[in-house]
């Protein structure tokens, strides 16, 4: 046993860690964003466009003729660049939340230093994982995840879940003997062994670390699972849909471009240089080049990494209001959900035990048998500065100080025989051992169901019962035996868990608002969970009996539980065990319920797995928050509202960008196909168009994802997870906006056009065009941001002049800074990369003209709604 601030424990702090696996290289992952198929066209085509240019060099052309070929480069760098940098920023801060696993509390055992800086007394100290040291005791109990390996020196009924390393879910473990000796003969690892990373399923014990870190069996070539990176969720089968459709239609516009190109070109234009083969290879080289870049520009090949930022930056944001997702696909996920079945303790009250009413059958004192037993059938310690154990078992021991009574030598002064740990299935703990007297004594608590069949109660016990169950107080009845004798007078006593101030209001908001169904699941006796319930407005006054207990539950065949389930007549399941949770979920799945499922506690694991979306608490057990998809830091209910207003948010936000993106595609689609039809050159270069896919996909996905959640969504309905991406307000919208900007750029097109009297576009006229077309743009993205809201820029703006409604409810300053970045950007390639996008720089005064035209794009959409209104009203 080390000694606390020794040079060991001072050198190992910091040493128990795994460090990640090599990510790949920078340039290599940069690299594999040219796998694309069409990226790899485009590729092909510069090669030739190159080629070209070199022989029109070589016969005496200007060095100018690569400025095309340069500038298809430099937008392809960038539109698969900055989508990289984002990838990777998006999976470094993944991995950052991944090391909080490393600071999870671990139990140890150390000598406290004394007052003459020798050796003291044995003392329990809570520190994080990475700082356990080779050499230091530390004790496990029931949920524990093993923070190191090492060797058991004491146990109780230990076993441990072993499957992530032999396959075994259930391996004895306990102290090296010759019956242990033997039958480690026959196991992967000795039965007196514990590896590091797997969970303690029962019992309890001390064991020496022997590797810590890199050292241990996991560090020598566990596989790292890596979560979620798989999972087909709705939304993601949704976008593949969606995804499908635009490509089949991309790719026959560019066909029929392509064809439509070369029909004028042969047949009808008469002054096309059909015998020239240089000007043949590259106007079908130009054609086929447009042809892919619109295919780019329309295809939504940035989606899923769009969706992967949006994810990723939302989970930043959630973490600061207490939400570690631990799986990509839960922050959408928790946004369908219509069922969330919570536990009690932590969640809804403030799991702070205090032991305040007793009925006792014997009285409490420093040499009671009652005080020996509460003192010795526990594995709870107090320290100066806090609680360490088990809540229930704190409170206890809490209880006894206040009566003056020190449990420590009240612990020791007893030799165990045997412990029984408490586990849900038994609902009791036992201890036997022999006292300093020499007797031998059984402790026995628990649930007072359990010990009433063996130590039969008063009445006036069974009415206190009733009253402190009545009142939601926590019951637990003690008894003790000497010898093979009676058990003893039963004692009793009330601990109270206060409900959350927060958690009434958050259940009325759940329920009433965002019309998700609650359902508490509680070890609790029927009437406490009543009386929790009646508290937190989940059951009304007067409502009919929606309480079942756990044993009635099982009873019932899946049919009738279903059907009850349906007709949504259960509240609360009292009594449950385990194994009702995890069926409860897969029955409401079977009814087509989206579930979310809170639990803290190892037994809570099946259900948490079998989950949608599985919500582990933050003081809650290694297994629990392992089989979890999202840990509730503060254990608050109404954090579990905000993960519902993220992920409603996030989908929101997720439709405006496809929205966004594709009513650009139906202008840039129609612009391009009709200047191939009327023998045109196109106004969008293929460098443009690049620079508004990036537009497109990077920055509008980065802008939409970093708007603040709307509290709106929680009074809507959890949308249904068959429903299609696309509903008909959007269709109506893209059709309508993308072929409103469709008839602008055709009549800026041919105004322009008109002006030079030429069928070809000066410089100066394509860098007009495409700084119009970017500046619509530009403004849609804010009426984009205003998708089903209700609301509109002009409003925000009243209202922020009248100090209601600050514009930081509407605005992150990433989107604005994003925004400003597009626009910048524009400027900056009009002004001074000109060249390599194939325009003339703008006049200043122009620029004011260009954003005074387009600007009146912001308040067109309350112009829609005024005479929508005023429509329907007349009717």
């Amino acid at each position: 046993m080390l000694l606390q601030d020794s040079p060991e424990v001072r050198e190992g702090r910091g040493k128990n860690v795994i460090p990640p696996p090599e990510r790949q290289s920078l340039i290599m992952g940069f690299l594999g964003k040219f796998k694309d198929p069409l990226i790899i066209v485009l590729l092909v085509v510069f090669v030739f466009s190159v080629s070209v240019a070199c022989y029109e060099v070589w016969q005496g052309g200007s060095m100018q003729l690569f400025l095309e070929p340069l500038g298809v480069l430099v937008a392809l760098l960038l539109a698969t660049g900055v989508g990289f940098i984002f990838e990777v920023k998006a999976e470094r801060e993944f991995e950052v939340l991944n090391q909080v696993r490393d600071e999870e509390p671990v139990k140890v055992l150390r000598y406290a230093r004394g007052t003459d800086g020798k050796p003291g007394p044995v003392t329990m100290y809570r520190i994080t994982k990475r700082d356990v040291c080779r050499g230091d005791v530390v004790r496990l109990e029931a949920g524990d995840e093993v923070p190191a390996d090492g060797k058991v020196t004491s146990s109780n009924h230990l076993m441990v879940d072993e499957s992530a390393f032999t396959g075994e879910p259930f391996a004895n473990k306990g102290v090296a003997t010759e019956v242990a000796a033997e039958s480690s003969s026959e196991s992967t690892y000795p039965t007196d062994f514990v590896l590091r990373g797997s969970t303690v399923m029962e019992g309890s014990a001390d064991y020496e670390v022997t590797a810590v870190g890199v050292e241990t069996e996991e560090g020598h070539g566990a596989a790292i699972v890596q979560q979620g990176s798989e999972v087909k969720t709705p939304l993601r089968r949704q976008l593949d849909e969606l995804g499908r459709w635009i490509s089949i239609v991309s790719f026959v516009i560019a066909g029929l471009i392509v064809v439509g190109r070369l029909i004028y070109f042969f047949w009808i234009d008469s002054d096309a240089p059909t015998d020239d083969w240089i000007a043949i290879v590259q106007f079908v080289l130009h054609s086929v080049m447009l042809a892919v870049t619109l295919i780019v520009v329309a295809v939504p090949e940035g989606l899923p990494m769009s969706i992967t930022v949006s994810l990723a930056l939302s989970m930043r944001r959630m973490l600061r209001q207490n939400n570690l997702v631990r799986k990509l696909h839960a922050c959408e996920t928790m946004g369908a959900a219509t069922v969330i079945c919570t536990d009690k303790t932590g969640t809804l009250t403030q799991n702070r035990m205090t032991v305040v009413a007793q009925c006792l059958g014997e009285a409490l004192s420093a040499d009671s048998l009652l005080a020996i037993g509460i003192s010795a059938n526990s594995t709870a310690e107090l320290n100066e500065r806090q609680s360490i154990g088990n809540p229930t078992e704190c409170a206890l021991l809490h209880w006894l100080r206040t009566e003056g009574i020190d449990y420590r030598p009240l612990r020791s002064s007893i030799q165990v025989l045997e412990q029984q740990p408490f586990s849900s299935k038994t609902k009791f703990m036992l201890t036997r051992g022999i006292l300093a007297d020499g007797r031998e004594v059984t402790f026995i608590k628990g649930a007072p169901e359990v010990i009433f069949a063996q130590a039969a109660p008063s009445d006036q016990m069974l009415q206190l019962l009733e009253q402190y169950q009545a009142k939601a107080y926590r019951t637990l009845a003690f008894a003790c035996r000497v010898g093979d004798g009676a058990w003893s007078a039963p004692s009793l006593v009330g601990i109270a868990d206060p409900i959350r101030t927060d958690v009434p209001d958050a259940i009325r908001l759940c329920k009433e608002g965002a019309h998700v169904k609650v359902i508490i699941v509680t070890g609790d006796t029927p009437g406490t969970a009543r009386e929790i319930g009646r508290q937190i407005g989940l059951l009304a006054e007067g409502e009919l009996d929606t309480t079942l207990t756990g044993p009635d539950f099982a009873a019932m065949s899946d049919e009738d539980a279903s059907a009850l389930l349906r007709a949504d007549r259960v509240r609360i399941i009292a009594r449950a065990r385990p194994d009702d949770k995890a069926r409860l979920v897969q029955l409401l799945q079977r009814n087509g319920e989206v579930v979310a499922v809170t639990g803290d506690g190892t037994n809570d694991a099946p259900a948490l797995a079998k989950a949608q979306v599985g919500l582990s608490m933050g003081d809650g057990t290694a297994r629990a928050k392992e089989a979890s998809d999202i840990t509730i830091i503060d254990n608050s209910f109404a954090s579990i509202n905000k993960a519902i207003l993220w992920g409603r948010s996030l989908y929101q936000n997720i439709r405006r960008f496809i929205l966004f993106q594709m009513t650009i595609n139906v202008s840039a689609c129609l612009i391009v196909l009709l200047g191939a039809f009327v023998g045109l050159d196109s106004p969008l270069g293929v460098t443009q168009m690049l620079w508004v896919n990036l537009i497109m996909d990077t920055f509008a996905a980065m802008a939409l994802s970093s708007l603040p959640p709307d509290p709106k969504v929680m009074q809507e309905y959890p949308r249904s997870t068959r429903a299609h991406i696309l509903d008909r307000s959007m269709i109506l919208r893209i059709v309508g906006w993308g072929m409103f900007f469709f008839v602008l750029l055709a009549a800026a097109w041919f105004g322009l056009q008109h002006l030079t009297e030429s069928h070809h576009l000066s410089r100066h006229d394509l860098g007009l065009f495409f700084t119009f077309f970017v500046l619509l743009q530009f403004w849609n993205l804010f009426n984009t941001r205003y998708f089903h809201t209700g609301r509109s820029l002009l409003l925000d703006i009243i209202e922020a002049a009248r100090g209601e409604r600050p514009m930081s409810a509407t605005y992150s300053s990433s989107f604005l800074g994003i925004a400003l970045a597009i626009l910048l950007g524009q400027v900056v390639i009009m002004q001074v990369g000109y060249e390599l996008f194939e325009v003339a720089p703008l006049a200043w005064s122009e620029w004011g003209w260009l954003l005074l035209i387009t600007s009146p794009l912001l308040f067109v959409t309350d112009l829609v709604r005024f005479f929508g209104h005023h429509g329907r009203s007349a009717r």
